[in-house]
């Protein structure tokens, strides 16, 4: 291990801990879903659930958060509860850190964080929702996720719903194109749209075996690239939103933030209420189902990909 890596403290509990040690498939969540995305006790829940579906895929939970100064691989049942109980537990990004550790603090980390965590305890495959990206307007403002820009630095594979409708989607696939992040459909040919099935724009690739998707992902690693693969799977049918009825609620909500002043950080947390009660609450169910679909296709691959690793190292 390097000195840098030594420095920074990781706590995993004993059963990521046991399989990491003995190769099997671990899925790295992030908390920050928990502390700021849906109210209590709806986090709670759909937290549990959220690792009972990996569990359902085939790999072990290890839901990541920030406390004592330490990065904490796997939460417990009553870990889960305190943090979507307790107000006031920061969101930590991958620029915050450095800070919060340094300062023995605590947070819940987001998809950018997450993958840092992720990379340094050697779980390669993380899954989330949907990814942060390019906002609207992002000409002017230069307003762009540290989600992408992690994505260029830490060797984790993200399996997700796309990324939010909120978002300039098509900055959004121009700039994973730009960095050379692999973008892979699976189960559609579209690039989701979080919790609209599809964004309108084709997948560069679609992929619905996950034997194959786990050999696309080893061949980016063993080519020597730094980054991470992209591989997205679209909502339910039965849990997705029409992205007409979606598109409307934005474009409304976008107009009322100018209106009110709200812009930078505040503003994704503004447009996804807005949309929520727009949607008479649709939005906040299909997240909430979207959170958990996609987990258990995480799941899948991967232990898919550990399966693989076992196979070329001469493992049964």
């Amino acid at each position: 291990m390097s000195p840098a890596r030594s420095a920074i403290p990781i706590i995993c509990t004993e059963e990521v801990r046991e399989a990491l040690h003995e190769g099997r498939p671990v899925v790295a969540l992030e908390s920050n879903v928990i502390t700021h995305g849906l109210k209590y006790p709806h986090n709670a829940q759909t937290a549990l659930e959220v690792e009972a579906a990996v569990r359902k895929g085939g790999s072990i939970p290890a839901t990541v958060c920030i406390e004592d100064g330490a990065i904490r691989i796997g939460m417990t049942e009553q870990d889960i509860e305190r943090f979507a109980s307790e107000s006031g537990i920061p969101k930590v990004s991958s620029r915050d850190l450095p800070v919060v550790l340094a300062r023995g603090g605590r947070g819940a980390t987001t998809v950018a964080s997450s993958l840092v965590a992720a990379e340094l305890a050697g779980i390669p495959f993380f899954s989330s929702a949907g990814l942060g990206g390019v906002h609207r307007g992002a000409e002017m403002t230069m307003d762009i996720s540290s989600d992408l820009i992690q994505l260029t630095r830490s060797k984790v594979a993200v399996v997700c719903a796309g990324a939010k409708m909120i978002l300039d989607l098509k900055l959004t696939m121009e700039y994973l194109e730009t960095h050379c992040i692999p973008v892979i459909s699976h189960g559609s040919d579209d690039f989701p749209a979080f919790y609209c099935a599809s964004s309108g724009l084709k997948a560069p690739h679609r992929i619905d075996d996950e034997n194959l998707i786990a050999r696309v992902v080893a061949t980016h690693w063993a080519a020597g690239h730094p980054g991470g693969v992209v591989i997205t799977t679209p909502p339910r049918e039965e849990d997705a939103v029409d992205p007409a009825e979606a598109e409307a609620a934005i474009a409304d909500a976008l107009a009322q933030a100018e209106r009110d002043g709200v812009s930078g950080q505040g503003l994704t947390k503004y447009l996804m209420h807005a949309v929520d009660r727009a949607t008479g609450g649709r939005t906040a169910q299909a997240n909430m189902a979207v959170l958990i679909s996609t987990a258990e296709i995480g799941g899948r691959m991967a232990a898919a990909y550990a399966h693989r690793q076992a196979a070329s190292s001469g493992q049964r």
